[in-house]
């Protein structure tokens, strides 16, 4: 591996970070919130919101939204620890409402967690190997 030729986890881990981790966990915190009820709909509500506030924030330069104080300061937290605490931080939420009352479906967290592995997965390769 050359700096020219980066290896194919190093690509992996930035296309799911970018490009599949937050859209999946908006799918699967939306359909917790529909399905849920009291204190779990609205932990997975606050996930739909995370996941879609960093969804924005990815898509914001091809819309031409990239500019002013906010968008910097948004920009800068997503990005600190190679984007990782800003993913994990807005699974948190979901992660939360699989123990609240009102909880249904423990597919959705049977699928969280396999998405949180895959992600840690791919950073710990890309770390270490």
């Amino acid at each position: 591996m050359t700096f020219f030729e980066p290896s194919p986890l190093l690509l992996a881990l930035i296309f799911v970070r970018t490009f599949v981790y937050l859209e999946v966990l908006a799918l699967l915190a939306l359909a917790r919130g529909l399905i849920a009820r009291g204190p779990a709909r609205l932990a997975a509500l606050l996930a739909l919101l995370l996941a879609l506030a960093g969804l924005a924030l990815t898509f914001a330069p091809a819309l031409n939204l990239n500019q002013g104080p906010v968008f910097a300061m948004a920009s800068q937290a997503m990005t600190q620890g190679q984007g990782l605490p800003a993913l994990l931080l807005a699974s948190a939420p979901l992660l939360v409402s699989a123990m609240l009352p009102g909880r249904r479906a423990a597919w959705i967290d049977a699928l969280h967690v396999i998405l949180i592995g895959g992600l840690l997965g791919l950073w710990a390769a890309t770390r270490w190997l």
